[in-house]
């Protein structure tokens, strides 16, 4: 299955890949490695790299290994091809404009018969790729484009926008393993759900939780395949598998976690299908 990775930080932080070491730590080897794409959030626009071939074979991973650009919100993906060829516009993250900011979208699992529900025939955001991940960005945007549009250029509130995220991701559990990482250029939205798991079974947690606050020196990422400037700083980490020996956080699973500027602001606690609606704000 792809690999995850997120970055939320206080102030700007360099985030430098290994994605080779990265792709080994999430169990993806040898020719499993089709592609990997960065997100580098400046702002409500996005620097965004990917190519639809292993890291072991590119220069541009290399450079970016040294010369990555500082941001506060990073969004990753390591891809091995269950739907679509490997080619760029297979390549994750994908990413369209809505409501005069950049959304960015990378998604973990299979959702096999998706594209024949109604539910999720393309609207006014259309796939340009052949894979199911791509299909289901577009259809989430569809469904928020009314709360955008209504918004006027402004950001809509933030629970409106995490009902509308979690009762999505309610529905794409129906169809398989549903883990993604969804940014609107305000706020990053985590849904963990399943994954195979090291032993071979699919269970969950689909995604794991990291919180730095800065007050204890943390623990070095290298030998997992990133590196981090600022580190001594607020910031919280979302990885398919735990990259240190820090005390990561298995999501539940169902939970829509909303991360912004380094912290946790709000979860949606879900059961089977079913949203609670009571969503828990967990800072202003």
């Amino acid at each position: 299955m792809c690999e995850l990775f997120a970055l939320s930080s206080r102030i700007p932080t360099t985030v430098g890949f290994t994605l080779e070491r990265l792709a080994r730590r999430g169990g993806i080897e040898g020719p499993h490695r089709d592609g990997w794409g960065v997100a580098f959030y400046e702002g409500a626009d996005v620097f965004l790299l990917r190519e639809p071939r292993a890291a072991a074979q590119s220069d541009l991973v290399r450079y970016i290994e040294r010369h990555a650009p500082p941001s506060q919100l990073v969004v990753s993906h390591i891809r091995r091809a269950t739907r679509g060829e490997p080619a760029l516009r297979n390549t994750q993250p994908f990413v369209r404009e809505l409501g005069g900011y950049t959304h960015v979208f990378a998604h973990n699992g299979e959702l096999g018969g998706i594209e024949r529900r109604r539910d999720f025939l393309p609207g006014r955001f259309r796939p340009v790729g052949d894979t199911d991940s791509e299909l289901v960005f577009c259809s989430l945007l569809d469904r928020l484009d009314d709360l955008w549009t209504a918004a006027g250029g402004c950001l809509p509130p933030l629970p409106e926008r995490l009902e509308v995220v979690a009762a999505f991701a309610g529905e794409l559990r129906e169809f398989g393993p549903a883990n993604f990482l969804y940014a609107d250029g305000d706020a990053l939205f985590a849904h963990a759900h399943r994954r195979i798991q090291a032993d071979g079974h699919e269970g969950p947690p689909g995604l794991h939780l990291l919180e730095r606050s800065g007050e204890e020196p943390p623990a070095d990422l290298a030998t997992s395949g990133v590196t981090l400037t600022s580190v001594r700083q607020e910031a919280v980490l979302l990885a398919s598998v735990p990259l240190t020996d820090e005390p990561w956080q298995p999501l539940p699973e169902g939970e829509v976690v909303v991360v912004m500027n380094g912290a946790v602001v709000a979860r949606a606690p879900c059961f089977g299908s079913k949203v609670i609606h009571s969503i828990e704000t967990t800072r202003e």
